[in-house]
C-alpha cells in the first residue's frame, strides 16, 4: 500500500510535464512566471503592432525593389501591386526570372529557417497549439527576405501570409524577450498575426476577425484587446504610408437591388457560393498533391527550379497570347481590372482560375514561401466573374453585374479555403467599402465553407498540419463546465477519519466499500491532515502485513481546499499549482474544519464534467 501511495507525486510530475508540452510552455510553467497586467500586455501589444506595420512596410518595398530589378531591370522600389506589370525587356527569357528567384529562395529557407517555407499561417497556428508560442527570432528576417524573393520574381503567392508569420514571430520574440506565461505569449503571437493581415490590406476589422477565428485558443477581454490594440496601430502605420484607401477601387455597385428579382439574385449567389466551395476544396488537395509529387524529386533545389520553370513558361505563355503576365506575384492587378470591368470574357476568366490554381500549387508545393490568401482571391474573383459572365450570355430579365458576382466569389473563396468565414465576409467589405455587398458575401461565404467541408473536412490551413499529427480545432467552444460550481462538480461520498486510525480497523470498518475506490479526509486535532484516494481492492491480508500502520502514514499532503462556491476553472487551476491528488470541498465558513467537509473534487470528477458539458455542441 505504501509503494502505490509513494508513486502519486511521481505521477503527478508526469502529468505536470505532459502538460507544458502540450501547450503551457517548453520551459516555464504559469507558478514559476508571473502573469502581467493587461495594461502591460496591452503596451506590449502596441509595440508589436508599430514593428509589424512598419515590417509591412519595407516587406512590400522590398517587393518592389526585387519585382523591378528581376522583371524590368530597374532599381527602384516603387510598385503598385495594382496596375499590371509592363512587358519584361527580357523577352523569353522572362521564363528564368522565377527560377532565379527560386534559387534564392531555397538557399534562405533550407540554410536558416526551414519553417519559412510555404505559406506561414499553419506554423504560427502550430506554435500556438503545440509549442506555448514559441516562434524562433531568425524567422521572421528569413521569411521577410524569402518570401520578398518569391514574390518578386514572380512566384504566385500572396504577401498576407509571409507578413502574418512575420508578425507572429515578432510578438513571440517579445513574449520571450519579457518573461510571461505562455497563455500571454500566445495572446502577442495572435495580436502580431492579425496585426499583420490588417496592415497588409488596409482591413483593421478583418485583421482583428482573422486572429480570434484562427489564431485565438480562447477570446475574453485579455485576450481581445490587446490583439484590437496591435491590429489598430498597425493598420495606423500602413495607412500613414500607403494612404486611406481600400485595398481595391470599386466604382458603386447594386449586387441585389430591392425589386422582384433580388431573391432569385440571392438564389445565384448561393449557387455561386456552392462553386466556389468546390473550387476551395479542389484548391486544398490540389496544393497537398502538388506537395507530395515534389517531394518525390530528389534534391531541394531541383524540385524549386523544375516547379518555377512551368510557372515561367505559363506566365509567358499568357503574356504573349493575352496582353499580361496575370497569374505572376499577388494577382492584385487582375482582381483590379475585373472589379472595374475591363476582364469580363468568360472563357479567359475561367482560363485565368485554371492557371492561378496551378501556378500557385507549383509555386508553394516545389518550395516557395508566401501566402495564400491573395491567390484565393484572385480564383475567387475570376470564377465569379466567369459565373456572372456565363449568366449574361442567358438572356435573364434581370441585370447580372460581373464585379459584383467577382467581389462575392472572392469572400466565398477565402472563406471556403481557410475556414475564416467571418473574417472573410469582415475583408472583402473593408477592402471595398460597399456595404451593399455584404448580404449576398454573408451567403455565399457561408455555403461555400459548407460544401467545402462536404469535400474536405480540413482547410488549407489545417490540412497541412493535420498530416504531421497536429490536430487542430475546428471550433472555438465557449466550455460551460469551467463556470459550474465546485458543489455541482464534487462526489459527496467522502470519508472522514481520524489520523490516528489503524488501517487495518478503517478496512474492517468501510466493508461495504469492497472492489471500490473511495476518497478519505484524515483529519487530526479538529484539522485537515491529508487526503487519501484509496483503492479497497485491498486484501486485508495486506494491511495485516504492516501492523501498525496508521492513516496519518498513507495520507497525502498533495491536496488541496476549496469552497462550494468556487468555480471549476479556479477548481482545477488550485490543483494544477499545487500539484494536488484532490480538492477537498468545505463550507464557507472560517477556518475550515473537519466538520466543514462536504465533498471532494479529482481529476477524473473533472473529466466526467467537461465530457458531460461537452455534449451539448453539436457534432
Amino acid at each position: 500500500m505504501a509503494i502505490r501511495l509513494q508513486r502519486i507525486p511521481l505521477l503527478n510530475r508526469l502529468t505536470a510535464k505532459a502538460g507544458r508540452e502540450a501547450g503551457a510552455s517548453p520551459d516555464s510553467s504559469d507558478d514559476e512566471v508571473h502573469r502581467i497586467g493587461l495594461v502591460v500586455l496591452s503596451i506590449l501589444a502596441v509595440m508589436v503592432g508599430t514593428v509589424t506595420g512598419l515590417g509591412a512596410v519595407l516587406f512590400r518595398a522590398l517587393i518592389g525593389l526585387i519585382h523591378n530589378v528581376f522583371f524590368l531591370g530597374e532599381w527602384a522600389v516603387n510598385y503598385d501591386a495594382n496596375l499590371f506589370t509592363p512587358a519584361s525587356p527580357w523577352g523569353p527569357a522572362v521564363i528564368l526570372v522565377p527560377v532565379a528567384g527560386a534559387i534564392i529562395v531555397t538557399f534562405l529557407v533550407s540554410t536558416f529557417a526551414p519553417e519559412a517555407k510555404g505559406h506561414g499561417v499553419p506554423e504560427v497556428m502550430d506554435a500556438i497549439y503545440y509549442k506555448g508560442g514559441i516562434i524562433r527570432p531568425v524567422v521572421a528576417v528569413v521569411k521577410s527576405l524569402s518570401s520578398a524573393f518569391a514574390i518578386g520574381s514572380g512566384a504566385a503567392v500572396g504577401r498576407e501570409g509571409p507578413i502574418i508569420q512575420i508578425g507572429a514571430a515578432l510578438g513571440s520574440t517579445l513574449g520571450q524577450i519579457v518573461r510571461m506565461p505562455p497563455g500571454e505569449r500566445i495572446i502577442l503571437v495572435a495580436a502580431g498575426a492579425g496585426a499583420g493581415i490588417a496592415s497588409t490590406f488596409n482591413t483593421p476589422l478583418g485583421g482583428v476577425m482573422f486572429a480570434v477565428e484562427l489564431m485565438m485558443p480562447e477570446i475574453s477581454t485579455r485576450t481581445f484587446l490587446p490583439v484590437a490594440v496591435a491590429t489598430g496601430t498597425a493598420t495606423f502605420i500602413g495607412r500613414f504610408f500607403f494612404g486611406d484607401m481600400p485595398a481595391f477601387a470599386v466604382p458603386h455597385l447594386t449586387p441585389i437591388g430591392t425589386d422582384g428579382a433580388a431573391l432569385l439574385l440571392l438564389c445565384l449567389y448561393a449557387v455561386l457560393g456552392g462553386i466556389t466551395g468546390i473550387a476551395a476544396a479542389g484548391f486544398v488537395r490540389g496544393l497537398h498533391l502538388a506537395e507530395d509529387l515534389f517531394d518525390r524529386i530528389e534534391g531541394r533545389y531541383t524540385r524549386h527550379i523544375l516547379g518555377m520553370l512551368l510557372v515561367g513558361v505559363m506566365i509567358y505563355l499568357l503574356q504573349v497570347g493575352f496582353g499580361h503576365y496575370f497569374v505572376e506575384g499577388v494577382g492584385y492587378s487582375t482582381i483590379q481590372a475585373i472589379l472595374v470591368g475591363n476582364l469580363s470574357g468568360a472563357g479567359l476568366l475561367l482560363l485565368l482560375f485554371l492557371c492561378k490554381m496551378a501556378a500557385t500549387s507549383l509555386s508553394l508545393g516545389s518550395g516557395s514561401s508566401g501566402g495564400i490568401f491573395s491567390p484565393s482571391l484572385f480564383m475567387g474573383a475570376t470564377i465569379g466573374g466567369a459565373f456572372a459572365a456565363g449568366l449574361s450570355l442567358l438572356g435573364l430579365p434581370f441585370a447580372v453585374n460581373v464585379p459584383a458576382f467577382a467581389m462575392v466569389g472572392m469572400g466565398a473563396m477565402v472563406g471556403g479555403g481557410t475556414g475564416a468565414a467571418m473574417a472573410a465576409v469582415t475583408m472583402i467589405f473593408e477592402m471595398t467599402l460597399d456595404y451593399g455587398i455584404v448580404l449576398p458575401l454573408i451567403l455565399a461565404v457561408a455555403v461555400s465553407v459548407g460544401v467545402r467541408r462536404l469535400l474536405s473536412p480540413e482547410n488549407i490551413y489545417t490540412l497541412k498540419l493535420v498530416r504531421r499529427g497536429r490536430v487542430m480545432p475546428k471550433a472555438l467552444h465557449a466550455n460551460m463546465f469551467l463556470v459550474r460550481h465546485a458543489r455541482e462538480v464534487m462526489d459527496t461520498d467522502l470519508l472522514i477519519v481520524p489520523a490516528d486510525m489503524p488501517l487495518e480497523d478503517f478496512l474492517a470498518a468501510h466493508a461495504d466499500y469492497a472492489g471500490r475506490m473511495c476518497h478519505v479526509a484524515v483529519t487530526e486535532n479538529n484539522r485537515i491532515l491529508g487526503a487519501i484516494r484509496f483503492n479497497m481492492a485491498l486484501p486485508h491480508e495486506s494491511a495485516q502485513r504492516l501492523p501498525g500502520l496508521t492513516m496519518r502514514d498513507i495520507a497525502t499532503r498533495k491536496f488541496t481546499l476549496v469552497y462550494e462556491d468556487d468555480i471549476a476553472f479556479d477548481v482545477i487551476r488550485r490543483m494544477w499549482r499545487k500539484q494536488a491528488v484532490m480538492a477537498l470541498v468545505v463550507r464557507k465558513h472560517g477556518t475550515p474544519q473537519p466538520d466543514d467537509l462536504v465533498g471532494v473534487i479529482t481529476k477524473e470528477h473533472v473529466a466526467d464534467s467537461v465530457a458531460n458539458s461537452v455534449s451539448v455542441y453539436p457534432t
